[in-house]
């Protein structure tokens, strides 16, 4: 999709107040609205105007916006990084149906409801990052979520509010934790989501992970350890594994209910020829075995 400089789209400065971003789009409007404007795109203008207006003129929605940063370009092809939203509060509202013909961008960032299953009228919603450690342990996290409003100038401005939340083991992504009282008058629900973590990847309540072996634990079969976010196991390589085959150890994934499964894909890893010895093992197993790696994986089925 294509990133939309909406203060580019009203003509005025990121710091813009709530004042000069109305004033902007007033005087866009009565320039490019359809109904009485002689320009040939009129109503694509305009539809960019209310689009960019939508987003400017809520200051949740603009906090959210510019905590993508300033260093893109309209028009650039543009995907939003993972967890960009998290630790904003909005409330918990609905958009208008009008909204949802707005750009791709715009439904990227704002097009999902921010109100949940369960959600009710002064409810807050705000998206949380936590370790999948968590999951395994449970118990309880401080998080501190980000409350945009408009000061006494109509400038957008950001406090900070800090809360202990009592998080249940086997929690997974996308659920939500419900705090009582904490939005004023509604409650305050939070959405979990796991960081991103190069080791392990989540879906559902199943873990996918890469288990290095080497070449003779593949060959021949072994105990290896293997740490994951539950903490250490133990695994069985069987004899002959090969890079790809997949391993499941179950009820070794999010301890849900019911729990999920680990799934270990096998990595075979060659050591380096170095030096004289182990240069002379390889070739001594080239002779001996007579392997022909092509062969033999044009044989699999």
């Amino acid at each position: 999709m294509q990133y939309q400089d909406y203060y580019q789209t009203l003509g005025v400065p990121r710091g813009a107040s709530a004042e000069e971003i109305k004033r902007a789009y007033r005087r866009l409007a009565r320039r490019y609205h359809p109904d009485i404007s002689r320009e040939p795109d009129a109503a694509e203008r305009m539809k960019a105007i209310n689009e960019a207006y939508a987003v400017l003129s809520d200051p949740e929605k603009r906090a959210a916006y510019d905590g993508l940063g300033s260093g893109h370009r309209a028009g650039q092809e543009f995907r939003p990084p993972p967890g960009w939203d998290a630790g904003f509060e909005f409330s918990a509202r609905d958009f208008g149906p009008e909204m949802f013909e707005f750009s791709d961008f715009f439904a990227q960032l704002f097009g999902r409801p921010r109100a949940r299953a369960g959600a009710r009228r002064g409810d807050h919603y705000a998206k949380i990052l936590l370790d999948l450690e968590a999951s395994f342990t449970g118990g309880r996290r401080e998080i501190t979520l980000r409350v945009p409003r408009l000061d006494e100038h109509g400038r957008l401005v950001q406090e900070t509010r800090t809360l202990e939340v009592k998080v249940p083991q086997g929690i997974r992504e996308g659920q939500i934790i419900r705090l009582a009282g904490q939005a004023h008058p509604g409650d305050l629900l939070l959405e979990v989501e796991f960081r991103p973590d190069a080791r392990v990847r989540v879906d559902g309540a199943d873990l996918y992970l890469v288990l290095p072996v080497a070449p003779w634990e593949a060959a021949l079969g072994a105990i290896v350890p293997v740490d994951y976010p539950g903490g250490r196991l133990n695994v069985r390589i069987p004899p002959g594994a090969q890079s790809g085959r997949r391993l499941r150890v179950p009820g070794k994934g999010i301890p849900s209910e019911p729990p999920g499964d680990l799934y270990l894909e096998i990595r075979v890893l060659v050591p380096p020829a170095t030096g004289a010895r182990v240069r002379e093992l390889y070739e001594a197993l080239a002779r001996e075995t007579a392997f022909d790696a092509r062969t033999a994986a044009s044989a699999e089925p």
